[in-house]
């Protein structure tokens, strides 16, 4: 098949851990040419029928509210699908019309137009450390505030505005929970850990702090941590969804604005500029996670000829001894399993003289150039 210039993932193999909007995240990643590995790290769970959600309703209802914090659309329209259901959203709208209404972000802000109420601000960063910092800079002693949470207690913000003179009543509208079926959850930390995944998309923080879970019951946590500083792309939303990696000191990238579309654009510059690209025999090479771009066209490459490739190209022209790259291939075998790699490896290139044999001695590229790119 002729090769073809490749889209910006082409070769590259991106892990999604979302449960919500899961499928437009991979439909996009997919249309660049990535290959993706669904693995739901959270579920989320309703709770329009759960007492906790009724008391709560019960408790904003029984007295004046001075300010309304909404964090999301989803939960916010939870919440009053529920009510609705409880006979009760009438009285609930009304009391927050009488209220000062606070939105995260703009879908937030949406949400609240759509139920006839308007928000009188929003925070530009769409984080919750701004939100506090306004309501605390305003001042809140004695205030009123109702939190609607999205999935997991705001514990530092609800505590803040306490110690500050606020009374809090906390709105449970959903919860995070793990999946179900944690296979294909252990299964990504699998390839994370065995090279065969180049980056994991998160867009949300309990989604992050689930897979970091769940690798410490299974006793990866040290290994997933380290393979996320060093070589696995962490790409998260907004700094909502990196402060789990934060507190565990695994760096993470963002995109300036917190949408699933600046996930996947932030993604598709990244990836292609951690690739390591050579000169090599009168032609340039951009080494991705399973492909190779040969003057910018595509050439898929299986994972033992990638495994050979990869030393090749970090002695940068050096010659590699046969029992080296015997080493680096899956599995076991003798030396003609490297002759083997080597001939199906210059057949995936489709330039045989991209890779030299040097005789009673090993293999080299003949790069021609310092190498440039990389993840490391």
């Amino acid at each position: 098949m002729t090769p073809t210039t490749a889209p910006p993932l082409a070769g590259f193999t991106i892990g999604v851990t979302a449960a919500r909007r899961a499928d437009e995240l991979i439909a996009l990643l997919e249309r660049r040419g990535a290959t993706v590995v669904h693995a739901p790290a959270i579920r989320i769970v309703p709770l329009p029928d759960d007492a906790e959600l009724l008391a709560a309703t019960r408790e904003v209802l029984a007295d004046a509210v001075d300010t309304v914090v909404v964090t999301t659309a989803i939960g916010f329209r939870g919440w009053l699908e529920a009510a609705e259901g409880w006979g009760l959203a009438g009285a609930l709208l009304s009391r927050m019309n009488r209220a000062t209404v606070l939105t995260r972000g703009p879908k937030a802000k949406g949400a609240v137009r759509a139920a006839g109420l308007v928000e009188d601000w929003s925070p530009g960063s769409e984080s919750n450390a701004e939100l506090l910092r306004h309501l605390l800079d305003r001042g809140v002693r004695g205030s009123r505030i109702v939190v609607q949470l999205h999935g997991e207690p705001l514990r530092g913000f609800v505590e803040a505005l306490r110690s500050a003179g606020a009374e809090v009543v906390e709105v449970p509208v959903y919860r995070w929970v793990p999946p179900a079926n944690t296979d294909p959850l252990d299964r990504l930390v699998d390839g994370v850990l065995g090279g065969a995944v180049d980056a994991v998309a998160f867009t949300s923080a309990p989604a992050v702090s689930s897979m970091l879970a769940r690798a410490k019951v299974n006793g990866r946590h040290d290994e997933l941590c380290a393979a996320l500083r060093d070589g696995v792309f962490a790409a998260c939303v907004g700094p909502v969804c990196a402060a789990p990696f934060e507190a565990v000191g695994v760096p993470s990238s963002r995109p300036e604005r917190a949408r699933i579309g600046g996930l996947v654009r932030l993604l598709a510059e990244q990836l292609p500029a951690r690739a390591q690209r050579l000169r090599v025999a009168g032609r340039d090479l951009e080494i991705r996670g399973r492909a190779v771009l040969v003057d910018g066209r595509f050439r898929p490459v299986a994972p033992a000829q990638m495994a050979v490739l990869r030393l090749l190209a970090e002695e940068a022209g050096r010659v590699v001894p046969r029992d080296r790259l015997l080493r680096a291939l899956p599995g076991t075998g003798d030396g003609h399993a490297v002759e083997t790699a080597i001939g199906r490896l210059r057949t995936a290139l489709g330039e045989p003289r991209l890779v030299q044999t040097v005789v009673k001695r090993g293999y080299r590229l003949p790069v021609e150039t310092e190498p440039i790119g990389g993840a490391g």
